[in-house]
């Protein structure tokens, strides 16, 4: 008989951790109040490890050369389809859907998916079913509609890895993501897909900011999952997003990332020894930020997302903004809730 003794995983994780000291723990300007030194620190270091800081050098001198490919005319709005050059031979497709009868310029609500074969079409309301839209509605997830009603623009990309963004031979043999393979690729090469993908989103803003009916003092940004991702990511490194709503993300990497099984594009190279997700998040302030989270999340369970919280909340108060930082916490698992959602923005942009 042969002798075995198995791997532990959890074993070993608790090993690994108990030596990591965090580079940029939040708690360490607690001593000296250097915050904005903090701040930038740790958005540099995090430039790095994503790849955002090499991905941004090469494509400096890359024009948007947009393309408007389509523009559809509804009742309440218009919706354009539009391409960007994000760098060098890659060009990130999304919608922007304008409100007709809203005052401009209009604030603007960056609507980012999550893991979803179909992408940016769900979010924009471009459904190709009637199962698809009920479902859609059912769980809170048609973003631009929403942002719509409320007399805001609505700009939805595909984000890397999905539809228009995805490999063809993927689509083909009928996966829903390119994730694994662009992801493998991203890393060899110094990068990471959280870091291309909040280059794309840069580079959004780049082009809203040549639009006279978008009021970029108002810029918003909200998603779902993995777009909940991108939306901590993306908040936490372009100070031109004046809010961030993350829904069905927010967490420990501990409780989350490091324990339960999730997509590899969630991985940034040797994160965890600089930051946790609540010191990432302590990046945005004081703009503000509400983190929606379900009770019975499986993916992001409820007791990190929590203890995060009351770290992020204690980053908040120290930039004398606690009444800018928000967690709503929805009956439901991994999914988005908009109960709080509009209210909260009126609210901090005083609309």
């Amino acid at each position: 008989m042969i002798c075995m003794i198995q791997f532990d995983e959890k074993k070993y994780i608790r090993s690994v951790q108990s030596k990591l000291v965090r580079e940029f723990d939040y708690r360490l300007p607690m001593k000296t109040g250097n915050w904005q030194e903090w701040q930038y620190n740790l958005r540099h270091k995090l430039a790095e490890i994503t790849g955002l800081t090499q991905i941004r050098r090469h494509s400096a001198d890359v024009p948007l050369a947009p393309l408007i490919a389509e523009i559809v005319e509804y009742g309440d709005y218009i919706r354009e389809k539009i391409y960007i050059a994000s760098e060098a031979d890659v060009e990130v497709p999304f919608y922007l859907l304008l409100p007709k009868h809203a005052a401009q310029p209009v604030p603007v609500v960056l609507c980012i998916h999550g893991h979803g074969k179909r992408g940016k079409e769900v979010y924009a309301g471009n459904y190709d079913s009637e199962e698809e839209r009920e479902q859609a509605v059912s769980e809170d997830r048609d973003l631009a509609m929403q942002a719509l009603s409320q007399g805001y623009a609505a700009i939805v990309p595909d984000v890397r890895g999905f539809w228009e963004m995805a490999r063809r031979e993927d689509l083909d043999a009928g996966k829903a993501k390119s994730c694994d393979d662009l992801q493998r690729i991203s890393l060899l090469m110094g990068r990471s897909l959280i870091g291309e993908r909040v280059h794309d989103v840069s580079r959004l803003m780049d082009y809203a900011e040549s639009r006279p009916e978008l009021d970029m003092s108002k810029v918003m940004i909200t998603g779902s999952s993995s777009g909940g991702a991108v939306c901590v990511f993306a908040a936490a490194l372009d100070e031109r997003i004046g809010l961030a709503a993350p829904g069905c993300y927010f967490c420990t990497f501990e409780h989350s990332i490091v324990s339960v099984h999730h997509c590899i594009c969630n991985a940034v190279p040797g994160l965890m020894q600089y930051a946790e997700m609540y010191d990432v998040a302590g990046l945005i302030a004081p703009r503000p930020v509400l983190m929606i989270n379900g009770e019975a999340d499986p993916l992001f369970p409820i007791e990190g997302t929590q203890l995060s919280f009351r770290h992020v909340q204690a980053i908040y108060e120290q930039f004398g903004a606690a009444d800018r930082c928000e967690l709503f916490v929805g009956n439901g698992g991994h999914r988005y809730f908009i109960n709080r959602v509009w209210d909260f923005v009126k609210e901090q942009w005083k609309l």
